[in-house]
């Protein structure tokens, strides 16, 4: 296999609808950890989120293959806003709202790379995402929204807003109060990062 690590996304798109087939396997080990990652904050089930994961790059060949891709911007924005939907459209089918509750699952940072770290490492930044994920559970649903995709999808707050249904101000409003929120959840509990 070819190394296609140095192409931007528009190049491995492009490889990918001439037919490349591993061009479009570096284009998801690129984004898959942030794109799982948002998928599971969302949906707060390992398996669902795998499942909708593997919807998400359905979509994205089918897409780019039947010749409707066009090039708006961004290609992680592009595939989290189809991760985001597909979310929804769960939800919606078994009636129920996404929450972030906390739980006895596998942390998720397990799906980021940190192999390069030492032990000792490893753990204190286990610790840390650990009481990040428990600080983001306790936030409201449209606060915690923001930050996931602001910080875990790379999202600008103009697709933010168009993903959420709202105005620029209000995704910049729902950021600054989830960021005063989460430090005065810090300060309560005395909790260094």
């Amino acid at each position: 296999m070819k190394s296609y690590t140095k192409h931007t996304d528009h190049e491995l798109i492009h490889l990918f609808i001439d037919g490349n087939l591993d061009a479009l396997e570096t284009l998801v080990l690129r984004h898959k950890d942030k794109l799982y990652t948002s998928i599971l904050f969302l949906v707060k089930d390992k398996y669902l989120a795998e499942d909708i994961f593997q919807d998400v790059f359905i979509r994205i060949i089918d897409t780019m293959r039947g010749g409707r891709y066009t090039e708006e911007g961004k290609f992680l924005p592009w595939a989290t806003r189809i991760a985001h939907n597909l979310c929804v459209d769960h939800f919606r089918k078994v009636k129920r709202t996404p929450t972030i509750k906390s739980g006895d699952d596998k942390d998720i940072f397990e799906v980021l790379n940190f192999t390069e770290d030492g032990a000792d490492t490893c753990m204190m930044k286990r610790q840390s995402h650990d009481r990040v994920r428990e600080m983001l559970n306790r936030l409201p649903e449209d606060q915690r929204e923001v930050i996931i995709l602001r910080h875990y999808a790379d999202m600008s707050f103009k697709e933010i807003a168009a993903l959420t249904n709202c105005s620029i101000n209000t995704a910049l409003g729902r950021m600054r109060y989830g960021l005063i929120n989460l430090r005065k959840m810090m300060v309560q509990k005395q909790i260094a990062l």
